[in-house]
């Protein structure tokens, strides 16, 4: 947990995927993922965090369903959401909180 730790503290904002294998909502949220990676570039890190094989995490953050993305900067929860959501709809709530 360690280099999360490190991840989410830095300057750079990060949005956490929590997801998993099983999870139907997860896959159909990976290539929206993928492309709001392409388009935010540097901007933001994206991290995806599987809750099964990361539990502690997941205990900690109180990740209750998947997906479930937080965006991090400096350590702080600066949004969450549980739920898929689509490519412009997550790219301008990031934006509109940075």
């Amino acid at each position: 947990m360690g280099k999360f730790n490190d991840i989410i503290k830095s300057e750079t904002p990060t949005l956490v995927d929590f997801h998993a294998t099983w999870c139907g909502p997860c896959k159909a949220m990976s290539p929206i993922i993928d492309q709001l990676k392409k388009k935010m570039g540097t901007e933001v890190r994206i991290l995806k965090i599987d809750v099964d094989k990361n539990q502690e995490v997941s205990a900690r953050f109180k990740i209750k369903s998947v997906p479930t993305l937080m965006l991090f900067k400096k350590g702080e929860i600066l949004w969450k959401n549980s739920g898929g959501m689509d490519l412009c709809s997550l790219e301008q709530k990031i934006k509109s909180i940075l």
